[in-house]
């Protein structure tokens, strides 16, 4: 299947000689291998509390790094960067290429999605096919987060949304912005809500409410077919609603 346009993605490049050193005390994956060879990362900026701001991956590219990320928060993202920068040896400028990505053989020089396998590989260069995969029917069988839709600027956490199993964050690296509040979540406490594949029978709409009862219990997020990605407090998983449909776990 010949490689399709990401038509929502927007592309930079970051060069000069602290990029390496500026992102990684910035991101919450690690990215100073990218400066031995080639290679992606996916990974998170946060705020000081752990929230998520943005996600994004970072390819390396020769000497620059290939930051390839969702349009609608590429400007505030690329702009917090630019804040951080002071006096780091970091340019950021707009890259012409394009991000194409698809299913099966990986075309030469492509990058094999860091978070999962059944989400294939991505390119850059020219522009590729219109748009015709199912992404979101992926997304949703195998509980991978999308960016402003179940990762919310300033209200989600990384260990809540899967970027550990989705190899979205380091517990080796050194520190980075917002590291000491994931690094908690993960030694000292135990998740009591995140985000799971449910089953649901019938539809309500982006955000609706899940009720247990008359409890609150989570949010539905991203639906296809029968499954849905929700937001789920993990006590309340009984008689769950969201709307008129019918929710109930199922396994990713």
């Amino acid at each position: 299947m010949p490689g399709e346009t990401a038509t929502d993605r927007s592309l930079y490049n970051l060069t000069g000689a602290d990029r390496l050193g500026f992102l990684q005390g910035m991101v919450s994956n690690d990215v100073l291998a990218l400066g031995k060879s080639d290679g992606m990362r996916w990974a998170a900026l946060l705020t000081p509390q752990g929230k998520y701001l943005a996600d994004f991956f970072l390819i390396a590219m020769g000497d620059a790094l290939l930051l390839d990320i969702k349009t609608s928060i590429a400007e505030a993202t690329t702009r917090r960067l630019s804040m951080y920068r002071l006096r780091a040896d970091v340019q950021i400028s707009p890259s012409p290429l394009c991000v194409t990505r698809g299913l099966g053989p990986a075309p030469k020089g492509s990058f094999a999605d860091p978070r999962h396998p059944a989400l294939g590989w991505r390119s850059y260069g020219a522009a590729g096919a219109p748009p015709q995969i199912d992404w979101d029917a992926i997304r949703v069988a195998h509980c991978i987060p999308e960016t402003g839709i179940e990762l919310i600027p300033d209200d989600s956490y990384l260990l809540e949304s899967g970027f550990e199993r989705l190899n979205g964050v380091d517990f080796r690296k050194g520190c980075y912005v917002g590291q000491e509040v994931t690094a908690r979540m993960k030694h000292k406490t135990e998740l009591k809500k995140g985000l799971t594949t449910v089953t649901i029978t019938g539809s309500a709409p982006l955000g609706t409410q899940i009720m247990a009862g008359d409890k609150a219990a989570g949010r539905l997020f991203t639906q296809s077919g029968n499954q849905a990605i929700a937001y789920l407090r993990f006590d309340r998983t009984e008689n769950l609603t969201a709307g008129t449909a019918q929710i109930s776990l199922s396994s990713v």
